[in-house]
């Protein structure tokens, strides 16, 4: 079976745990509700980045609260490029399916539609 990678990303208006635990969440069932036969149970990975300036809580956490606790996961931080867009949680989940790549839904909200405005056009 093929492995596909969802991206997805969201932004916080502050460096505070539930915040952030809110905003994946939220990002985490965008993904599931845009890849409709997705099922937690099909994640191969998933691994979560956040900007350099959010430290206060894992985004992994808030998928283990939705019930990922199998699933693999690593959580990283971002390269600092000048000028990039702030307060950003970012996951690439990996996806056991044999949905093809062209019917993959990417998800972005919040402010971090700026990033991959082409992704959200097409959604």
């Amino acid at each position: 079976m093929p492995i596909r990678g969802i991206r997805g990303a969201t932004t916080v208006s502050a460096d505070e745990p539930e915040l952030i635990l809110e905003a994946t969440r939220e990002l985490l069932e965008a993904i599931l509700g845009a890849n409709e036969s997705m099922r937690p149970e099909d994640v191969g990975s998933a691994l979560f980045t956040v900007t350099d300036d959010l430290a206060s809580t894992f985004p992994a956490q808030a998928a283990r609260q939705m019930g990922w606790g199998l699933v693999p996961m690593l959580c990283a931080r971002e390269i600092p490029v000048p000028g990039s867009l702030r307060k950003v949680i970012r996951v690439l989940v990996h996806w056991n399916t044999d949905t093809p790549q062209s019917d993959i839904t990417h998800v972005y909200l919040r402010d971090a539609v700026k990033l991959r405005p082409d992704l959200v056009a097409a959604q």
